[in-house]
């Protein structure tokens, strides 16, 4: 239930599992339902079956009547049956990260319904940089999995708002009831890995036994935000705990990140999962504790709920007598859980009888959702590099269009992993032979690329009118428990696409299929590669996609959501330092956009367009005053930052208003970035995302964007003790090549 680490970088992990209220029960003739008075009316004398009781009196009424043994059959995911009270098995664990999966145990796919729609991966769906379609992607998702029955690749990249955005949107798609009822789950999300997760399997280092090191001020302004986002923006169900450890202690067995954060401060609504077999892990593994039993009752008491996996099943009886648990414990924990089922409304009966009854196959694959999915693709593919004259093609001037590369006719490549089984594929080759006719070579046998097949693809491209190259990695080279270990395309790759250039008669599209960037500085700078593609895994519609775009049928607007690093950042930054800001004396450049201080590939937000957009600043103040007590300390002496406590930031939202203007012919959406660059306080990010909003405009059309800037929110920064400080002095805002200086002072 993990993701894969690009090695060269760091992401914010934020994935997704989710539960619904659906359940088969196996060996019987006919399903058993919680609380079905219409099959059972005996189950109507119990108070958990009563829907017209509240949910804390309804668990309460349930967890009395289970004995110890049977309590403990509900702390893991495959949650076992309770006859005497007609409650039947559950399978808590499914998948649905960019659509319903068949990776986890609870869904299954069968010839009554064969698939699901598979969207893009995350990564290519966060490069829309379109909030609003990360909630539409999640709507369809939900849908279609009741109507079957959250590593690089998965995550939305590098930033904290743009991650944080794509978790509240997409969990609020998955859960949001379709009846109206504010506290109904239609799904149960669950967003993942917490935290401090950037590592799979890299040199040695596994997962199951690294300690990430992180600073207190690197874990609050860039690993925890979305996962914040995800409990107080999105209401998510749930949160899931890591394997790895973070400053020596266990994240499935720490109370401060468990109990202290996320039930705590953030007030989860909801239940706290381990990821599977991490309490296993934590015991056999990392040897953080003498015996099972101890490392159960670490994780329930530092506010576990439920074990993907069967480690709490095993041992925690023996816990509850040793004396290291009490049952209480175990009630609350089931307690969290049992009210998760309750607003899926498991307990409420027959589900053919609730809001999504009527939902069957016919609901899943429609046409609409598979609009969607290619839609979404469309969106995401990021155009890098474009001379003049190369794109868009033509379809009535190309005659022969030459196809090269060994992702140019994959299916199941195109969709990443935790996928399930796609309504239809579209590959690269089939979208393009869609539009002219066509000539194909792999080039190379598969994206290992050890050898290739140099001279039967000169051929093709030499007369061809255009060639296109589809190249790349796939789950060989990135995937859950496989780390890259350096930012070169594979193999022969990189000759393969020169020498194709040198004979290739028309212009030379390179596309390039993966989770994460490469050192492509070659391609960058050669003449005769016309136009670069980046189109991540783009989903079972990626095919159809690439080739809207290419041929122009849609003006691309996705861009990057993480940093393009040469391969020299291979060796200065190894992925076990988990540093964040640089440290110059030790040749240490940082991570990511907000701290790199070296040379760059491509640039997070970086992506082209057919046209051409230009911004104007309409409004925005050129000073913000911070309302402090007449005694505050800050008033009588030099003070470079203040605290953003809440009494501070009544009235400190100011709006900032930009015309944009599409200076060319094609129409097109456009992303408008907001970035601030503070004082140099606290160690503060050189620049950092506050705020975007993608516009759609007309050839030469105008629009007016306005933004809401809140400066305890948006202009504040993390301190070294993991404070939000309001930097006071000069703070640039930059949008564009725009940049606009506004002074904060007290």
């Amino acid at each position: 239930m993990n993701s894969p680490v690009f090695a060269m970088g760091v992401s914010v992990f934020l994935c997704f599992i989710f539960c619904f209220s659906s359940v088969r029960v196996l060996a019987q003739t006919s399903p058993v339902f919680a609380c079905d008075v219409r099959s059972n009316p005996d189950l109507g004398s119990f108070g958990f079956c009563n829907t017209t009781l509240g949910i804390n009196d309804r668990v309460a009424d349930l967890v009395k009547r289970l004995t110890l043994q049977e309590k403990i059959g509900f702390l893991v995911n495959a949650a076992g049956s309770v006859n005497r009270l007609g409650i039947p098995k559950y399978e808590w664990w499914s998948d649905a990260l960019h659509g319903v999966s068949s990776h986890g145990h609870g869904t299954h796919f069968s010839s009554v319904v064969p698939g699901a729609t598979s969207f893009p991966q995350v990564i290519l769906t966060a490069a829309s940089f379109n909030a609003s379609l990360f909630e539409a992607i999640g709507r369809v998702v939900s849908t279609e999995a009741r109507a079957i029955w959250g590593r690089g690749q998965e995550t939305p990249g590098e930033d904290p708002l743009l991650s944080s955005k794509y978790g509240a949107g997409y969990v609020k798609g998955l859960q949001q009831s379709d009846d109206g009822n504010p506290n109904g789950l239609k799904v149960a999300a669950c967003c993942k890995h917490y935290t401090a997760y950037d590592l799979e399997n890299w040199k040695g280092t596994d997962r199951y036994h690294f300690n990430a090191v992180v600073t207190k001020q690197d874990l609050d302004d860039t690993f925890q935000p979305p996962f914040k986002s995800c409990v107080l923006d999105g209401n998510v169900a749930s949160v899931m705990c890591s394997y790895n450890q973070v400053n020596g202690k266990p994240t499935c067995a720490d109370p401060d990140l468990l109990v202290g954060v996320i039930r705590g401060e953030w007030k989860l609504n909801g239940y706290i999962v381990s990821d599977c077999d991490s309490v296993e892990k934590l015991y056999n593994s990392q040897r953080y504790t003498k015996t099972p039993e101890e490392a159960v009752a670490k994780s329930i008491l530092a506010g576990l709920d439920l074990n993907c996996g069967s480690f709490l099943g095993q041992y925690t009886e023996a816990a509850v007598k040793g004396g290291l648990l009490v049952e209480l414990d175990i009630d609350k924990a089931i307690s969290n859980n049992f009210a998760t089922l309750m607003r899926l409304g498991f307990f409420d009966g027959n589900p053919s009888k609730g809001p999504y009854g009527k939902l069957g196959p016919k609901d899943v694959c429609t046409q609409e959702n598979q609009e969607l999915a290619r839609e979404a693709a469309r969106q995401g593919i990021v155009l890098l590099k474009n001379m003049k004259g190369s794109l868009p093609l033509s379809s009535t001037t190309i005659k022969t269009l030459a196809v090269i590369g060994p992702n140019a006719n994959v299916t199941k490549a195109m969709i990443g992993n935790y996928e399930g089984t796609p309504c239809k594929y579209t590959t690269p080759l089939q979208g393009l032979t869609a539009s002219v006719a066509t000539t194909y070579q792999l080039g190379c046998s598969n994206v290992a690329c050890n050898s290739a097949d140099i001279d039967n693809a000169k051929k093709i491209a030499a007369p061809a009118d255009a060639t296109v190259l589809v190249m790349g990695v796939d789950q060989s080279i990135e995937k859950e428990t496989l780390d890259r270990v350096d930012l070169l395309l594979p193999g022969q790759q990189p000759l393969l696409i020169t020498e194709v250039a040198k004979v290739a008669k028309g212009p030379v599209i390179l596309v390039i299929m993966s989770g994460g960037g490469f050192d492509i500085t070659f391609a960058k700078n050669d003449s005769k590669v016309t136009s670069i593609l980046w189109v991540g895994y783009p989903g079972e519609a990626g095919g159809a996609a690439i080739a809207d775009v290419i041929f122009g049928y849609y003006n691309p607007s996705g861009r990057l959501p993480m940093t393009w690093y040469p391969q020299s950042y291979v060796d200065k930054v190894p992925v076990t330092n988990m540093k964040m800001r640089p440290d110059l004396a030790n040749g240490y450049p940082g991570r990511t956009y907000r701290f790199y201080t070296g040379d760059t590939v491509y640039s997070f937000g970086d992506g082209l367009s057919y046209s051409t957009f230009n911004h104007q600043l309409v409004k925005a103040p050129k000073l913000a005053s911070f309302p402090l007590e007449e005694d505050h300390v800050c008033r009588s002496s030099d003070c470079k930052s203040v605290d953003a406590f809440e009494q501070h930031c009544q009235n400190s939202i100011f709006d900032i208003h930009m015309k944009v203007q599409n200076t060319g012919l094609i129409s097109g959406s456009h992303t408008v970035f907001l970035f601030s660059s503070p004082p140099s306080a606290h160690n503060s990010p050189q620049k950092h995302l506050i705020s975007f909003e993608k516009v759609f405009l007309n050839g030469k059309g105008e629009a007016l964007v306005r933004f809401k800037v809140d400066v305890c929110k948006d202009l504040s920064v993390t301190d070294e003790v993991g404070s939000r400080k309001v930097a006071l002095g000069e703070h640039v805002l930059h949008v564009g090549t725009l940049k606009h200086s506004l002074t904060i002072r007290i």
